[in-house]
């Protein structure tokens, strides 16, 4: 592991040792990323320790069949919404019976936008007993670009939240936009 480098291994690197010293396990839904972020989470030896699985849900289908997004929420917000990342979120933590789950869900381009929906949005959902943290991030890149700011995005979303518990800051329920 090149940890000097890459920011995306060198962030997958810190959330494992937060993730054991919580005795916390985890588990993803991803969709733009397409299982990039279970990749990271693996690349890091031991991560069997921590690490329950990963739900790649791309198409509505698969949403609403593997993780079970309502079909009122898919038809009224889209799959491209902060309505949709927390039910994949907490869908993730129900199935793996996770203690922290994240999901990701956006328009990794370059087609895909849609009125109010332009390629690079993301939301993020991070999903704990004491936790519901959302976040949305308009990326300006390419679709490599976006899946792997997306993935980084959501790996500092994970190490904030647990670095938040080890300081005994208390309950996070906050939602962020970083557009």
């Amino acid at each position: 592991m090149n940890e000097g480098g890459d920011p995306l291994v060198v962030l997958a690197g810190q959330a494992g040792p937060l993730l054991r010293e919580r005795k916390f396990t985890l588990a993803l839904a991803e969709s733009c990323t397409g299982g990039l972020l279970g990749s990271l989470i693996t690349d890091v030896a031991g991560s069997s320790d921590y690490f329950l699985g990963s739900a790649v849900t791309y198409a509505y289908s698969a949403k609403k069949a593997i993780l079970g997004v309502r079909e009122e929420t898919l038809a009224e917000h889209g799959a491209v919404s902060p309505q949709t990342a927390q039910e994949m979120a907490q869908a993730a933590r129900r199935l793996f019976g996770a203690d922290v789950a994240l999901a990701v869900t956006g328009i990794a381009g370059p087609t895909g936008d849609q009125p109010g929906k332009p390629v690079g949005l993301v939301y993020l959902h991070l999903s704990a007993p004491d936790a519901e943290i959302g976040e949305r991030h308009v990326w300006d890149s390419d679709r490599i670009g976006n899946k792997r700011l997306s993935a980084e995005a959501a790996l500092r979303l994970l190490v904030r939240y647990l670095e938040m518990g080890r300081r005994g800051d208390g309950e996070m329920r906050v939602g962020r936009d970083c557009a």
